[in-house]
């Protein structure tokens, strides 16, 4: 199964400038998926980030991991879609996190997710982001999904 922008943009909340997923490769729902993510000097990000040496922050590369996961995670539940204003998906835990190789303009990340876990509670990842075959970043990640109140969404 593959995705373009439009498709993420239904089921993810996230817009620019943070919307970090650009394209869906390989997606078998709730099991894997790989995304991709093209890095450009155009990011909002490297105006600052640095500007003599422009390199994608970590964090970043952390959280497109998260937005890839939640893509696959609930593709078959259609009671649970993260793009919902009733829902809430929060990246709430980062272990083992790892950088390999600073992620530069022009690079084109390639998102890998595997689900450890998915309960309709607490969800388990192991994630790794590599840019031309070589593993730049990895993480075991975790998300929490919340219902929100009327007054929260």
């Amino acid at each position: 199964m593959e995705l373009d922008i439009r498709q993420i943009m239904e089921r993810l909340p996230h817009r620019y400038p943070m919307l970090l997923v650009d394209r869906v490769v390989e997606m078998v729902p709730g099991k894997s998926i790989v995304a991709i993510k093209n890095v450009s000097m155009n990011e909002p990000f490297f105006t600052g980030h640095f500007p003599h040496h422009p390199v994608m922050p970590g964090v970043l590369i952390i959280e497109a991991m998260a937005q890839a996961a939640a893509l696959f995670s609930f593709e078959d539940d259609h009671e649970v879609n993260a793009a919902s204003q009733k829902i809430a998906y929060y990246l709430v835990g980062v272990d083992g996190a790892r950088f390999r190789k600073p992620v530069v303009p022009g690079d084109q990340l390639r998102l890998e997710v595997v689900a450890d876990r998915i309960s309709r509670a607490i969800c388990k990842y192991s994630a790794k982001a590599l840019v031309d075959g070589q593993v730049v970043a990895e993480a075991k990640l975790m998300c929490a999904i919340r219902v929100l109140e009327d007054d929260e969404a």
